[in-house]
């Protein structure tokens, strides 16, 4: 596949944002520690409407970028803290319009055979900027195909919007698309989430903790990483939740998860291993986060065993751990979360001995029309990266994928496994 860029143009909200717009936007302290690009592609089957997708597109972004006034601006770092905010400066959002030589089924599944080649040329990302204050917000590529069909693909600052605010996002672009009001307008005020005025850590926060190496494991780093994605059927789904004895299938996979990667990455019995997932605390918190809440509102749930206590046990005794973890997540791990990276100015840890799951097929991506119907794919423009695991759902039979990288040697371990559920 070859496809042909045109120009990129900024577009800008097409009216005047609120009136209580400030100079600089505050970002929380969940939104610090992720300012990296989150990379999506979302695939829109011909339906042989007549309308060109690139003008409705492009000219609904500039109607709810009045609402979502912050996307338009540039990330700072604070010289007196290093804390980040966005300056409300109307750079706009680059948007290119591009060609594709080829129709859309040439390119292949991006769920289940992602192929990082073809997703590399579906997002734009401005590049050569040495720095986060340089560098746009959110790009956005729309790819035309042949067949008449069309991806959107976005390159995202995730300090911007978590999963969940990045669906809704593409869902309030799309109803502006199609002329429809705000199924669920924004809210943008992210002080609901500050730290207390006298922070109070009361958990121990292993999320942030560092795990020590006694497996050799920083050996492994110098062979070739290799990336593969494993479907699951519906049946093998539901065999694996009798075994771990778990309602949901997010726990049942994330403890097979938890357990494979241990035994893949051939960790000491002694070895601590830890995994660790986003849990969405919009409704967890006291009082609830308001309906639109547009921001992160994750915190990561942690779950830390010795290796061989892991493995020795059933993958029923992981799903616990698993469901553990999430029941912990209340109102007062939360806070106690967001007051240790105020006080600690807690970064992101290494991920030595860490798995890390995110469920991209919870985020609702998928139910954006942007009057072609809901798109037939979608899911990341890349490959995870490190230690990441993702989940992702292809609704055409109910499977799920578990998308990863491992180093080379120990690949071929967690396939293994893969094939005995």
């Amino acid at each position: 596949m070859r496809v042909k860029r045109s120009e990129p143009v900024l577009v800008h909200a097409a009216a005047a944002a609120a009136a209580d717009e400030e100079e600089y936007y505050y970002l929380s302290n969940l939104d610090q520690n992720v300012a990296v690009l989150m990379k999506t592609v979302h695939v829109f089957r011909p339906s042989g409407g007549s309308d060109d997708a690139a003008t409705v597109v492009m000219a609904a972004l500039g109607r709810v970028l009045v609402h979502y006034y912050p996307f338009e601006g540039s990330l700072v770092v604070s010289a007196d803290d290093g804390r980040l905010s966005v300056r409300n400066d109307r750079r706009g959002v680059p948007f290119v319009v591009a060609d594709a030589d080829c129709e859309l089924e040439e390119i292949g599944d991006v769920v289940k055979a992602p192929d990082a080649a073809v997703q590399a040329q579906l997002v734009f990302v401005v590049r050569g900027s040495n720095s986060e204050e340089k560098a746009p917000l959110l790009t956005v590529q729309l790819t035309r195909f042949r067949c008449g069909g069309f991806v959107l693909g976005l390159a995202m600052n995730h300090c911007l919007a978590d999963g969940v605010a990045a669906a809704e996002f593409l869902r309030s672009w799309a109803e502006t698309a199609r002329g429809v009001p705000l199924s669920a307008p924004p809210f943008l005020d992210r002080t609901v989430l500050r730290a207390r005025t006298s922070p109070t850590v009361a958990f121990p926060h292993e999320e942030f903790a560092e795990m020590e190496d006694v497996s050799g494991l920083a050996d492994l780093r110098d062979e070739p990483r290799v990336h593969r994605a494993f479907t699951i059927d519906a049946a093998r789904i539901a065999r694996l939740k009798r075994e771990a004895a778990a309602r949901s299938t997010f726990v049942a996979l994330t403890a097979f998860v938890w357990r494979a990667t241990a035994r893949a990455m051939r960790m000491r019995p002694e070895q601590r291993s830890r995994l660790m997932f986003a849990v969405d605390v919009r409704r967890r918190v006291d009082p609830p986060l308001p309906r639109g809440f547009c921001g992160n509102a994750v915190v990561f749930a942690c779950c830390v065993s010795a290796a061989g206590d892991l493995l020795a046990g059933p993958v029923s005794e992981a799903a616990r751990s698993v469901q553990d973890a999430i029941g912990r997540t209340d109102d007062a791990f939360v806070r106690s979360a967001i007051d240790h990276i105020e006080v600690a100015r807690a970064r992101a840890p290494s991920m030595t001995a860490t798995t890390l799951v995110t469920a991209w097929n919870r985020l609702g991506f998928d139910t954006a029309d942007f009057g072609w119907g809901e798109a037939a794919q979608c899911g990341p423009a890349e490959v995870p990266r490190g230690e990441v695991v993702m989940f992702m759902r292809d609704a055409r039979d109910g499977s799920m994928v578990v998308l990863l990288g491992l180093p080379q040697s120990c690949m071929e371990a967690f396939q293994d496994m893969v094939h005995l559920l």
